[in-house]
């Protein structure tokens, strides 16, 4: 089981908004998430990887890929009162899941 969160390098987030983003969406989707799989990450350790994305595009063909795929996912929209515009999407969490699964969506991205 794992959850991998893909945040936006092109909005050159300073680490803690980055944090912050990642942060959101790992909670968003762990909510979206069935019982089963919330449980069964959460009892082994809450695994996590942080990967890159390099535009809003891609983040939201990755989560059509996750919906496509049936996987927990969720994006984050900020909502503006720091470093970013209102609205803009930072970064997608996708699972948790099995992590061959989350692989399928994500598995292609380097890490942040």
């Amino acid at each position: 089981m794992k959850q991998a969160i893909v945040a936006r390098a092109d909005l050159g987030m300073g680490e803690g908004k980055l944090a912050a983003q990642v942060a959101h969406a790992s909670l968003m989707a762990y909510e979206d998430a069935d019982r089963q799989a919330a449980s069964e990450w959460k009892g082994s350790g809450q695994k996590k990887i942080v990967l890159r994305a390099d535009g809003e595009s891609q983040l939201f063909e990755l989560a059509d890929k996750a919906e496509r795929e049936g996987l927990p996912h969720a994006i984050v929209r900020d909502a503006g009162h720091t470093q970013l515009e209102p609205g803009t999407a930072s970064a997608l969490a996708v699972g948790p899941a099995r992590e061959d699964l989350v692989d399928k969506v994500t598995g292609d991205l380097s890490l942040y």
